[in-house]
């Protein structure tokens, strides 16, 4: 026994992280599957610890995907400062509160927000297919700063859907191609997932030994998710953006109006 945890419910949960890992590295959304997995095997134990055990072993996935992305396409080592700090410290914020404020009232918000987003995208077929200059180096570097401040402090506070966040900011606002926005998305992502790690870890505490179990099968996904990505190209992960899009916001009206 692991954590009180079946040799079933082990090798399910690892197949959970590793189907994260996957969709993750291309598309975002992997809070989606790994997070109510973690939550449904742990129903006893501090939520905020629980996600944060599984953030330990998100971050094995997206630190692979980010390293794979970086060695095939070039990423703005300025713009990536630029987010990444802010994601950082607004992700500490956000996990500070975590265990004080209740995430039902943001449900609603983001419920409407992901279905806007999936239909702009859904509307605007040739939207992150290239990579458009849309901003001069200095506005890009400000949009970038708020934007990793924002879903930063979000993906800290409640954590699922921020990768979707992070590539339509990336592509709609700022002009990237969908590739080249998951490339970005992912350290960006990373840094978060350090940042709770970091604040739940020294508050609450994390199941140190099952969050790095764990974190090789999300680290295996995490390498497959985004060397197809790269192969497949833009087209691909649009379409994959789309259907992880739509899968959240299935789960998030079951939870608003069913559950």
């Amino acid at each position: 026994m692991f954590y009180d945890l079946s040799a079933l419910n082990l090798i399910l949960l690892g197949l959970a992280m590793f189907s994260a890992g996957f969709v993750d590295a291309i598309a975002g959304g992997g809070g989606l599957i790994q997070t109510p997995a973690m939550l449904l095997s742990f129903p006893n134990s501090n939520p905020v610890s629980v996600v944060g055990t599984s953030k330990t072993a998100a971050f094995f996935g997206t630190t692979t995907a980010a390293l794979k992305y970086r060695k095939s396409i070039k990423t703005d080592p300025k713009l990536l400062l630029a987010m990444v700090v802010p994601a950082f410290i607004g992700a500490c914020f956000g996990a500070l509160l975590a265990s004080h404020v209740s995430p039902d009232g943001f449900k609603k918000a983001i419920f409407f927000m992901m279905i806007a987003i999936f239909f702009y995208t859904l509307m605007k077929p040739d939207l992150g297919k290239i990579h458009v200059e849309k901003h001069s180096q200095r506005k890009l570097l400000v949009i970038g700063s708020i934007a990793g401040t924002v879903i930063g402090f979000y993906d800290g506070l409640i954590g699922p859907g921020t990768g979707t966040m992070l590539m339509i900011s990336l592509v709609a606002i700022m002009g990237f191609a969908f590739v080249g926005a998951s490339a970005i998305a992912k350290v960006v992502n990373a840094t978060t997932n350090l940042a709770s790690i970091f604040v739940v870890g020294f508050r609450l505490g994390i199941m140190w030994k099952l969050g790095l179990l764990l974190g090789i099968a999300n680290l295996a996904g995490g390498y497959l998710g985004s060397h197809l990505a790269i192969k497949k190209g833009s087209n691909f992960v649009r379409f994959f953006y789309l259907f992880v899009t739509a899968l959240l916001i299935l789960r998030l009206g079951y939870s608003l109006f069913l559950e």
